[in-house]
């Protein structure tokens, strides 16, 4: 939501006051602050942080009134008005020089500026301004708190009364209000029944008003907070009302947050307390609670003294805390933790060393929450330092540090988009990698290997198909843009940012205007004429449709509220533009497919339906009113409303199923009122159901039902408009982010196999689950949430000792901001499982197996659940690991993910584990008939630390010659290992396997087949099919030697007895290379061996059988005879020209062997060994050459060419 970039600045001031600032207040419009200290007030501009006027205040007087404490500003910012000591109110007025400037830019000679463009120095340069003290107001008691009303100053005094002051107090007066007599209840319904303070020294310690509650959050010096509200527009102690929160007794400062209606009040136990008001009864509701936990912070969690200052954004989605002791922490607007100075790299140095915590003594934000400027209260004991070794501009004791924030902060449309857009005051931060890659077909391709192509919809965008995870997930690092600095300049800060569904095209709003840039040509567009962009301001914020930017904005010319559509690929003009007027102020804008949703400031609702036309060069697009819906029965305030968008959701699902082509239409409106999420489905009770028409924008729409409240504490809603029937789970489903509470995922039920549903199911269920980041986009079909997280790198070593005090490198690391992403799919599974929603679990999980990381989301599932239930103090009535096990047997992988998790889990909770998923002998040998050798020695090593070291033996053994059959030379050789170490274990008897338990909750899972095998059937089928012999005991030791022939080790010789039988049955068979392989990986001594095996494998009974495959195994080829050869003549006459003919065309051994029988040449004896075959090679030769010169050419010369060869092959095993 926001995050820390880079290292704080600290302000350079150029007076010679040597008096420490204490409090820092920006003005409403946050275009300037003010700094108070002892005798001196200073305004400064904010952009550029400069000092424009500063007042002193004569000793005399500063004797008189006091130090200063507090200041206040007027709602238009001419006037500020000074608290002091000794209980006075001075009022400032603020006049500003007409068209004097200071700090105007320069610029190089020739270069193209924005000199004539309207409000160039207002925007550029910082205005010259007067202090003036008008009015002195003494109120004979020490003031504890100022807060404007209107036009009024609300300040508490320490005499327990409340004074109201206009602003123009020379006139009208003041009004005193004794706190006493203002009446306090646990709710406003009890209207006067209420109890008094009761105690004359009761006073207000803190307060602020908040508009849209219509009262003030106040903090007692007794530590007791509440609510002051007027029963009517008369503020007298007659018309006032007091609510108590009865929990909190210990308040030290509140802060109130306007948009959502909450009052966090800082505790001295160092939380804050979050309440707001019940609507119904006006009592005091506590919603939420900000406070470090042990398990972050162990070291400082109840060290940080009282809550110091409490501020929320100007946007109010954040708020800062600071303690007593020093820290900062920033927390989202329900209670997420974002940033915390008490930890990590802000706690500590790169030595290691502790550091103190930065104290600070106020605080304030700056425009649109880029910047937070603090009173350093560390700095005063350096001052005097500071200003005598410089006599110039010094180092001021105020650090203003820099943030980024989501463009969902202030552009809540962006929620359907599946990018993270972060923006900052002068950069862009996109997660969609390059845009070039994005669009290629590789990139696609690549995507398309993991995950299946998203279905086509009627609605859905074929180009998204190129966005994908390899884009949206390719790195950690950010696509920076740098925002134009021509538009930049004229209209700093910026205020939305929108980016389009491939990710391609991004849009910022300033001050006035807008401007677009396109990641692919890497161009800004601007207005040609800059009297439209400064003429023109957004409210509503932006968003994109197709090719075309919709936007919401007033025309400062025309006093209208306009709603326009600019074209992306035509020049930025008004010429060009498609204009609407719109009756009221536009506060929100949204997209739903071909429908723009505006929520208007009269709290209305209007539906516009956008429509692309082919007219001329450029397509335009063209607007039509479709319907107009009333909330202003619902909503008391528009500034409450924090979102508003069009979805398909229903509660019905039963529609969706019988019409698919519904599910597509916009069936419900979702607005986020205050953090309630409120949704308005269409009536379709009705007889408008029927009503059809060819003519979309001309068919009478269905009107909205009664507003029904989805959920509390909401502060993101994400939906998509996309389609696909293989994850109707996922894509139909909404999704919530509810700050410290998680998220939560309004999911959808659906019959299975399309049977009638059961009519007690809901048709959908909210399913709450906890993730560790903060989330800002949701990938629907890919079951993953994106986020972002600060990470600080420390650079305190590059200074010195001596000079660290003076470095903020050093005080400070180097924040940067990270992409981040995290899987929720086994939340969602495990939640349908605890409300034995099994069936559903099974349809949702088969949708998404497809999914690279689809194995891992079962190893958390099953991870989770096991440390939770293994390791609780207390019973578990209904534990959920054996329903878990059950749904995991459904899946092929569930052999490696049980084995994955046990490897990753304490060996404590294996007996825990097991007992619900089998027993791994059970699970090990079913691995072997899988053929799942590597999950099989996975399981070997738990059955090692299970079961006494015989049975390892067992196993190991049928594990290693499984091996040796299917050449996993890498595994025989671990297996080598393991049967050599494990037999120093012989003592040791570790605890039985526990046998599988049957679940008690396994009634909703009939359908869940069983997996498990039984161990004697499996064993005794394994028995047979490997030849399991009976085990040695072996001692522990290295194996990576060759194991030698004349080792007496029994250990050794039963592993040699296992390579030996190996070797003798791939000699019998003739497998050649597979027996080099075998000697080659495993060491093993082949020529002592074969020396061995002379009159016992070694021996061929067939010969041409053996050279065929010799031949086959090799991928030799078979000899060809020269012609000349065939065309010579026999000694015996029987061959003829045909029959060299066929010799010449064939290469088959048919062939070969039907010509030896043709001669009656004599062979040699056909059993004998392979050392004999090769001791005698001369002889034979010698012997086939006895039959005269021609047989020799014609027959023999081909087979001694690859004799000899296989010989040589023969040979090598003498090397």
């Amino acid at each position: 939501m926001y995050f820390l970039s880079g290292w704080p600045k600290r302000l350079l001031c150029p007076l010679e006051s040597l008096e420490q600032p204490l409090h820092i207040q920006t003005d409403p419009q946050r275009a300037f602050f003010a700094v108070l200290s002892p005798s001196q007030l200073s305004i400064w501009y904010c952009r550029p942080s400069v000092l424009i006027v500063s007042y002193k205040e004569l000793s005399k007087a500063a004797s008189q009134f006091g130090p200063y404490k507090q200041a206040e500003w007027r709602p238009d910012s001419t006037m500020i008005a000074v608290s002091t000591a000794n209980g006075y109110i001075l009022f400032f007025e603020i006049p500003s020089a007409r068209d004097k400037y200071l700090y105007e830019p320069m610029y190089p000679k020739g270069s193209p500026h924005l000199k004539g463009t309207p409000h160039y120095k207002e925007e550029q340069c910082a205005p010259s301004l007067h202090l003036e003290m008008k009015k002195v107001l003494d109120l004979q008691a020490s003031i504890t708190s100022l807060q404007s009303m209107l036009e009024d100053l609300l300040v508490a005094t320490a005499d327990g009364f409340l004074h109201l002051v206009h602003w123009d107090g020379m006139t009208n007066g003041r009004k005193a209000i004794n706190l006493c007599t203002v009446p306090f209840s646990v709710d406003l319904q009890s209207s006067r029944a209420g109890s008094f303070l009761g105690f004359e020294d009761v006073y207000i310690r803190d307060m602020e008003y908040c508009a849209t509650l219509d009262g003030f959050a106040v903090v007692f010096n007794d530590g007791r907070v509440g609510f002051i509200a007027p029963m009517s527009s008369r503020f007298t102690a007659e018309q006032l009302h007091g609510v108590w929160a009865q929990d909190v007794i210990d308040g030290t400062c509140v802060a109130v947050n306007n948009k959502y209606r909450l009052m966090a009040f800082g505790c001295a136990n160092g939380s804050v307390q979050v309440y707001t008001i019940d609507t119904t009864t006006g009592a005091m509701q506590f919603s939420h609670k900000l406070e470090l936990t042990p398990k972050q912070y162990p070291d400082i969690w109840n060290k940080t003294g009282p809550v110091k200052l409490i501020k929320w954004s100007p946007d109010s989605c954040v708020v800062m805390v600071t303690w007593e002791c020093g820290g900062l922490s920033l927390w989202s607007v329900f209670g997420a933790q974002l940033i915390c100075t008490l930890g990590g790299d802000f706690a500590y140095q790169s030595d290691g060393a502790k550091k103190d915590p930065l104290k600070i003594s106020s605080m304030t934000w700056g425009s649109e929450g880029y910047h937070l400027w603090v009173i350093d209260g560390n700095s005063s004991s350096n001052m005097k330092f500071e200003r005598d070794a410089n006599n110039e501009a010094r180092q001021f004791g105020i650090l203003q540090f820099h943030f980024i924030k989501s463009a969902l902060t202030v552009n809540p449309c962006m929620s359907n988009q599946e990018q993270v857009l972060l923006q900052g005051e002068d950069r862009l931060y996109l997660n969609c990698g390059d845009a070039t890659q994005a669009q290629s077909p590789r990139n696609t391709s690549a995507h398309s290997e993991h995950k299946p192509t998203r279905e086509r919809g009627p609605f859905s965008d074929g180009s998204l198909d190129s966005q994908g995870l390899s884009t949206l997930l390719g790195h950690r690092h950010w696509h920076v843009v740098q925002i134009h600095s021509t538009y930049l300049e004229s209209n700093w800060p910026m205020r939305f940012s929108a980016i389009d569904k491939l990710g391609q095209n991004v849009a910022v709003v300033g001050k006035f205007g807008f401007a677009h840039y396109s990641l692919l040509t890497k161009k800004w567009k601007l207005f040609g004429n800059i009297t439209q962009e400064q003429n023109m301001m957004v409210t509503g914020g932006l968003a994109w449709w197709n090719d075309f930017i919709v936007l919401a904005c007033y025309n400062l010319n025309d006093h209208q509220e306009e709603l326009r559509i600019y074209l992306r690929t035509s020049n930025l003009d008004n010429a060009f533009a498609h204009i609407t007027k719109v009756q009221a102020d536009t506060l929100l804008l949204s997209v739903f497919r071909d429908i723009v949703i505006l929520f208007r400031a009269d709290c209305s609702i209007c539906l516009y339906s956008i429509e692309r036309r082919s007219e001329g060069l450029n397509p335009t697009a063209s607007i039509q009113v479709l319907q107009e819906v009333s909330m202003s029965r619902y909503i008391p305030h528009p500034f409450l409303v924090v979102s508003v968008t069009l979805t398909s959701v229903r509660t019905e699902t039963g529609i969706t199923l019988k019409m698919p082509q519904q599910a597509c239409e916009a069936e419900s409106i979702m607005l986020n009122l205050a953090g309630q999420l409120i949704m308005l489905q269409r009536d379709r009770s009705g007889p408008q159901i029927r009503d059809k028409d060819s003519n979309p924008n001309q068919r009478k729409h269905l009107p909205f039902c009664a507003p029904v409240v989805l959920a509390q504490s909401v502060e993101n809603v994400w939906t998509t408009c996309r389609i696909n029937k293989q994850k109707r789970h996922l894509l139909e489903a909404l999704w919530l982010s509810c700050g410290g509470a998680g998220m939560k995922v309004w999911l959808p039920l659906f019959p299975r196999d399309h049977r009638k549903p059961h009519s007690f199911l809901s048709r959908r269920i909210m399913l709450p689950f906890h993730i560790n980041i903060y989330p800002l986009a949701v990938l629907f079909e890919d079951a993953l949430v994106l986020g972002a997280v600060n990470d600080t790198v420390l650079y305190d070593c590059l200074y010195t000792q001596t000079s660290a005090r003076e470095h903020l490198e050093v005080l400070f690391p180097f924040s940067i901001v990270e992409r981040t992403s995290q899987i929720y799919l086994h939340h969602i599974l495990r939640q349908l499982l605890v409300r034995n929603l099994g069936e559903q679990a099974l349809l949702l999980a088969h949708s998404c197996a497809t999914l690279p990381y689809f194995p891992h989301v079962l190893e958390l599932m099953l991870h989770e659940v096991l440390e939770e239930e293994a390791t609780s103090r207390e019973p578990i009535p209904d534990p959920l690991l054996p329903t878990v096990a059950k749904f995991i047997t459904e899946f092929p992988l569930f052999l490696q993910t049980v084995v994955h998790c046990a490897r990753k889990t304490e060996y404590a909770l294996w007996n825990y584990l097991f007992a619900a998923v089998g027993n791994p002998k059970d699970l090990f040998e079913e691995c072997l008939m899988a053929q799942d050798l590597d999950t099989a020695a996975s399981y070997l090593i738990i059955l090692q630390n299970m079961e006494v070291p015989a049975v390892s033996r067992q196993h190991a053994t049928l594990l290693f010659n499984t091996a040796l059959e299917q050449g996993k030379w890498d595994l025989c050789r671990h297996m080598i290992r393991f049967l050599k170490a494990i037999g120093s274990g012989e003592t040791d008897t570790p605890p039985a396997t526990p046998t599988t338990q049957e679940p008690s909750s396994s009634s909703g899972f009939e359908f869940f087949r069983h997996r498990s095998i039984s161990l004697s059937q499996s064993a005794e089928n394994l028995h047979s099919k490997f030849n399991l012999t009976k085990t040695l005991s072996m001692p522990s030791g290295p194996s990576g030697k060759r194991w030698s022939k004349d080792s007496d080790c029994a250990e050794n010789m039963y592993i040699d007895m296992m390579l030996w039988r190996h070797a003798r049955r791939l000699l019998e068979e003739i497998k050649l290379k597979d027996l080099g392989c075998f000697a080659a990986q495993l060491g093993f001594e082949l020529i002592g061996w074969l020396c061995k095996e002379r009159a016992r494998a070694a021996r061929v009974e067939d010969f041409v059988f053996a050279l065929k495959k010799l031949h086959k195994d090799f991928l030799w080829p078979f000899p060809v005879i020269p012609a000349s050869s065939i065309n010579s003549p026999f000694k015996n006459g029987k061959y003829k020209t045909a029959m060299g003919e066929q010799l010449l065309k064939s290469q088959s051994a048919d062939t070969f062997v039907n010509m030896e029988m043709d001669t009656g040449v004599s062979n040699t004896p056909r059993s004998r060994s392979w050392l004999g075959t090769i001791s005698s090679s001369q002889r034979e030769i010698d012997t086939v050459s006895s039959h005269g010169p021609h047989m020799q050419d014609a027959f023999l010369s081909p087979l001694l060419s690859k004799v000899s060869f296989s010989l040589m092959f023969l040979s090598v095993f003498d090397r």
